[in-house]
């Protein structure tokens, strides 16, 4: 290069960078209160009857926001037959089952319960019957230590052990997976120990509720998992728990487990012919994500997603449960952000990496379609750079007192995964939108656990570093059918999801991927 070439660079330097920089305000300036309201009006009216996951409602929301999709010129991905990802649901009915150990005929729902979305049809028979404390397999606790369980009914407690208020398994305070809500690994690891079936204890259970009985008779709808083979299980009462292994062995094993000390030192088996019969009829749905996207330049081979959750609650009888900020706030704010980068795409000023727009169901029901999705990608998980995802963003917080309450968002996220985060949505931020970022549910102790409570937390299980938006609105109207557009602060609403947009326009056209270089600490493993 020659002097005059280099001074001419030097002097159109300066424009290059300030067209950069007008294009990404030129752009994020077209996401507006007017048309936020003009679809939020619609995602969260009436028609759309609350949205809940495999209903008429849900199905008119995902039809409207593929409408939209094409509408703004988003492709359709070529794995999809249009632009939604279906996914099966399910409800089941109980049509019989029965429990016999030795001699004895037990009654369901009065003596055991049991869970039809966690067994399937079958008759299960075994001669012996093998006792495996919490029914704990892991490399710091483990009850099948000695234990041969093959060919055998297992049984163990819910729960799991600790010391001196340190779990076993963790070695800390904080409980472990194998505890509340780990009744799917546990029959998943007595599948693999060989067992048939297992008998489960709930320690604190003297008996067993009518609405209990009700909801083992007829499931909800629930997400079919890619799981590990498990066996079916059932979960019996102490009383049926004494008659098997006697009184006082018994009410010794369940002291223990009420105290939560460990039991994998306890070796009981007793030998008595178990016939367990169990038979449902499964009753399939459907439910879906909705997927566009635009295609990158240079870079087109990585991707950044924008996503938000489009169910909500339903209907109670007459009562709707509207969802406007949760999440129609989020869906209608992919939206925006999918015609404002599609605006620019037609413009000549295209991002260099696809942008991914995604908006998903089942939230509500624990992340389904998320999760989904992040065990069936249309797009490879390691080339997609980032989750932007947008849950709740059109209100105020009313348990926010601070002064700066009507110029801040919640993010999530941002000391997690990747160390590029934190510096590029605060530089955005210091640039452009000069909100308050409020890292408050990022707090390891944070009560509300709010990292694992969104879909995002899909992607970041798999390593894809996230940035969650959120308002805070716990209270108030959450999920409550008074969760409704009035309710909207459409000033903070336009200027947060504007951000957003700028934090995906940063990240879609700079250099390199974002690093994962920060693990997933335990305490936001679900």
């Amino acid at each position: 290069m020659n002097k005059l070439s280099f001074i001419i660079a030097l002097y159109l330097l300066p424009c290059t960078l300030l067209a950069q920089t007008d294009d990404a305000q030129k752009y994020a300036a077209t996401i507006t209160g007017a048309d936020l309201r003009k679809h939020l009006t619609v995602i969260a009216g009436a028609e759309m009857e609350g949205r809940e996951t495999g209903t008429p409602g849900q199905r008119k929301a995902a039809a409207y926001i593929e409408s939209q999709f094409k509408l703004s010129g988003l492709q359709a991905p070529q794995q999809l037959n249009g632009y939604q990802q279906t996914f099966p649901i399910f409800k089941d009915t109980l049509l019989n089952t029965s429990l016999k150990i030795g001699k004895k005929n037990y009654v369901f729902g009065d003596d055991f319960i049991l869970n039809p979305s966690a067994a399937e049809n079958g008759e299960i028979k075994s001669r012996q019957i093998i006792f495996v404390g919490y029914g704990i397999a892991d490399s710091n606790y483990n009850d099948y230590a000695g234990k041969d369980a093959s060919g055998k009914i297992v049984v163990f407690f819910t729960g799991e052990p600790k010391s001196n208020g340190t779990y076993l398994v963790t070695g800390t305070e904080k409980s472990s997976s194998w505890g509340f809500g780990g009744m799917a690994r546990k029959a998943a690891v007595a599948k693999e120990n060989g067992a048939l079936a297992a008998l489960v204890i709930n320690p604190t259970m003297e008996k067993i509720l009518p609405g209990f009985v009700e909801s083992a008779r007829k499931t909800n709808v629930y997400l079919p998992r890619d799981e590990n083979e498990k066996v079916n299980y059932a979960t019996i009462l102490p009383a049926v728990a004494k008659e098997i292994f006697g009184e006082k062995l018994f009410n010794d094993m369940l002291n223990k487990a009420r105290a939560s000390e460990p039991l994998n030192s306890t070796t009981v088996e007793v030998k008595s012919k178990t016939k367990f019969v169990y038979e449902k009829q499964q009753i399939p749905n459907f439910a879906s994500n909705v997927v566009g996207f635009i295609e990158g330049s240079d870079k087109k081979d990585e991707y950044v997603f924008l996503t938000a959750h489009y169910d909500h609650l339903g209907k109670q009888g007459n009562k709707i449960y509207y969802g406007a900020d949760d999440d129609g706030s989020g869906t209608v704010g992919v939206l925006e952000m999918a015609e404002a980068f599609a605006k620019a795409k037609a413009e000549g000023k295209g991002p260099r990496r696809s942008i991914v727009f995604m908006t998903v169901s089942g939230e509500e029901k624990g992340l389904w379609g998320s999760e989904y999705y992040s065990d069936h990608p249309i797009f490879p998980l390691e080339k997609t750079t980032v989750d932007l995802n947008t849950d709740m963003v059109g209100r105020v917080d009313t348990e926010r007192k601070n002064a700066d309450s009507l110029n801040y968002v919640y993010v999530i996220g941002h000391d997690r995964l990747s160390s590029d985060l934190q510096p590029i949505s605060e530089g955005i931020d210091d640039k452009y939108s000069k909100l308050k970022l409020d890292y408050k549910f990022d707090d390891p102790n944070d009560k509300e656990r709010i990292y694992t409570r969104s879909d995002h937390y899909n992607f970041a299980r798999k390593g894809v570093p996230i940035l969650f938006f959120y308002d805070g609105m716990l209270k108030a109207d959450y999920h409550k059918p008074t969760d409704t557009v009035d309710k909207i602060n459409w000033d903070l609403y336009e200027k947060r999801v504007r951000y957003i947009f700028l934090v995906a326009w940063e990240i879609a056209n700079r250099e390199n991927m974002l690093k994962r270089d920060i693990s997933l600490p335990e305490t936001d493993m679900r």
